[in-house]
């Protein structure tokens, strides 16, 4: 299991911001929950895969959005912020370091990895503000010979599809029901809005943000793990547990 992760950049206060009020980001501390983060994979058992950095690049940091990977199959983004487009060259350079194949999002298609839910065999793509319809069917083609099945769902009002709902390992969807996407009829209702956001560490263990205890509290009850940590200057700039790391399994 490898997780691929990048540093902080020095200008990670200039982010963007689409829904949140801006507040100002402590890059130091940032870089010391980066590490935290980026300890629990490693005490989990997941090999830490280090992107070139990308100083220039305020986002740089949430590397979900750049790079989206399948088994063996390494798909660069083509980020629906003009701003974000020089954050992908890195990554890609890193995916086939790891030795695997290179796809690429082309114009007009816009994707960001923020918005791809994969659930066993199918692959949710939220349509919004970040991700084009363009872009859902050029990933499509991609993926559907591979077996997987993509169903393009509408966003509004958050980020990303992923600033919405994540999953379980057994596939149980989780949601706040403030951001549930009407797509998703049946779903794991959590307390805390950040609770929709888990990653799956083992079958059993998730990583879960800090600021949800209630929900750490759901998911032990439900046999999970909760490992918690506190990523609270990255979420001024609306990012969550899913967006510093890309995982291959």
């Amino acid at each position: 299991m490898k997780a691929i992760v990048r540093r902080v950049s020095p200008r990670l206060g200039d982010g963007i911001v689409t829904y949140l009020e801006r507040r100002d980001v402590d890059v130091g501390v940032a870089r010391e929950q980066w590490r935290d983060y980026a300890a629990a994979f490693a005490r989990a058992g997941w090999e830490l895969v280090e992107a070139p950095a990308a100083d220039d690049c305020p986002d740089g940091v949430f590397v979900e959005d750049a790079l989206v990977v399948f088994d063996d199959l390494a798909v660069v983004t083509r980020p629906g912020a003009p701003a974000r487009r020089a954050e992908t060259d890195g990554l890609a350079r890193t995916a086939a370091g790891l030795g695997m194949t290179l796809a690429r999002i082309e114009p007009p298609g816009t994707l960001e990895g923020g918005d791809v839910l994969t659930v066993g065999g199918i692959v949710y793509v939220g349509i919004g503000g970040r991700t084009n319809v363009a872009g859902a069917r050029q990933l499509r083609a991609l993926l559907e010979p591979r077996g997987f099945t993509v169903v393009e769902v509408p966003v509004r009002n958050v980020l990303h599809l992923k600033s919405a709902v994540t999953a379980l390992p057994d596939g149980t969807i989780v949601a706040h029901p403030a951001t549930a996407p009407d797509a998703f009829a049946a779903y794991l209702a959590v307390p805390e809005p950040s609770g929709a956001h888990v990653v799956a560490l083992s079958e059993r263990r998730l990583l879960l943000a800090a600021d949800c205890p209630r929900t750490a509290e759901l998911l032990a009850a439900r046999g999970y793990e909760p490992v918690t940590v506190d990523i609270g200057e990255f979420q001024k700039l609306e990012a969550c547990v899913t967006c510093l790391s890309v995982r291959k399994e």
